[in-house]
């Protein structure tokens, strides 16, 4: 397993480490719910270092882009960051991906476990293009601060730049602990306000070990993998390999606004099927709760009295809402919000209610 920067800190912190994406990745410090509730309450800190992160440069970097991308990445503004896809020819993703937009050139987040097989894509449809397809995924960390209290712990830390500046999705360059043009993003997977670092591997430890002092008071905690998928959940954000994968589609996991079909953006790889699954789609993707005592969870079937109307994507004990949470893929007509359903625990049934995503927002400035 591939380790990152931190993976001597973790293990010296106690945590659990687990495989996750061919990492070595810390689970959870303690307690899962708690450590959820220390974001939600305060801020905590993650490592991300398992994530990948390439730069794509040269003369035809949008149209390339713009050619394997959902979302039109040529009329994002430069300091701007948008959700995308990398879809197959049937319009089903192989990775979901944050697209930074600079001056000359792109940067890509991707998704731990699918790195390889997007730089394969990448390189593979990038004949008959001039670009460079720069992987810094190895030389590279990357932490995040999410919570409430994340500016005011991070800000005595950064100069350069001011975070309260940084809208939501978009990005700056500052120093930071005394490291100068550090990537800093106003983005993040746990629907908090947050920041994400993007930093040399032999500077990773020492930022991190920064960031906790600082906001040792505001009970600043690191947070492990555990945490993030509830937080995640809480938010409606989805994870590939449960709410998209090869075989789910963004129109139906309500990720349209990753995708765009602009006439100007032009051809791009999945359109078509795209866009006749948008003028006819067959299932949606719900959020569930449900006061049982069973938490549900991935490919358990929901019913509608006696008919099978979809399945379970994620599921988590929600300890914002006090009950188990899910998502969830359901016939159309099941859809709509405060739909009485059942969940199938190996033949008992268990009832539900649908809710619209996100379980949980909180208001950004």
């Amino acid at each position: 397993m591939k380790q990152t920067a931190l993976h001597d800190v973790h293990a010296a912190l106690g945590a659990k480490l687990i495989e996750f994406g061919g990492w070595h990745m810390p689970v959870q410090y303690g307690a899962i719910l708690d450590e959820a509730r220390c974001v939600r309450t305060s801020a905590g800190l993650f490592d991300l270092g398992h994530m990948g992160r390439v730069h794509v440069r040269g003369k035809d970097h949008l149209r390339f882009l713009d050619r394997v991308c959902s979302n039109f990445v040529a009329k994002i503004p430069v300091g701007a960051i948008r959700y995308s896809l990398f879809c197959k020819p049937d319009g089903n993703p192989i990775d979901d991906l944050l697209v930074y937009r600079e001056a000359d050139a792109v940067y890509l987040v991707v998704n731990a476990s699918n790195t390889p097989v997007d730089l394969a894509w990448l390189r593979e449809h990038a004949r008959g293009y001039e670009v460079e397809i720069d992987d810094r995924s190895d030389a590279t960390g990357m932490l995040a601060i999410q919570g409430q209290h994340s500016t005011e712990v991070l800000a005595p830390l950064v100069s350069g730049c001011d975070l309260a500046q940084i809208g939501y999705y978009k990005f700056a360059f500052g120093t930071v602990c005394g490291l100068p043009n550090t990537r800093i993003s106003r983005t993040g997977y746990t629907g908090e306000l947050g920041y994400e670092l993007y930093l040399d591997n032999r500077d990773v430890v020492r930022v991190w070990r920064s960031i906790l002092a600082a906001g040792a008071s505001a009970g600043v905690r690191p947070i492990g993998l555990g945490a993030r998928d509830i937080l995640r959940l809480e938010a409606g954000m989805p994870l590939y390999g449960h709410e998209i994968d090869a075989t789910h589609n963004p129109i139906e996991a309500g990720l349209d606004f990753g995708v765009s079909f602009h006439e100007a953006k032009g051809d791009w790889i999945g359109r078509e099927a795209l866009l006749a699954v948008r003028s006819a789609p067959r299932r949606k993707l719900v959020g569930l709760s449900t006061d049982g005592p069973r938490v549900p969870r991935q490919g358990a079937r929901v019913f509608a009295g006696a008919t099978d109307v979809g399945y379970v994507c994620s599921g988590a004990v929600s300890p914002m809402l006090g009950t188990n949470i899910a998502s969830a893929y359901v016939a159309l007509e099941h859809g709509a919000p405060l739909t009485a359903l059942d969940v199938d625990f190996k033949g008992k049934r268990q009832p539900c209610t649908v809710r619209a995503l996100p379980f949980f927002s909180r208001t950004r400035v």
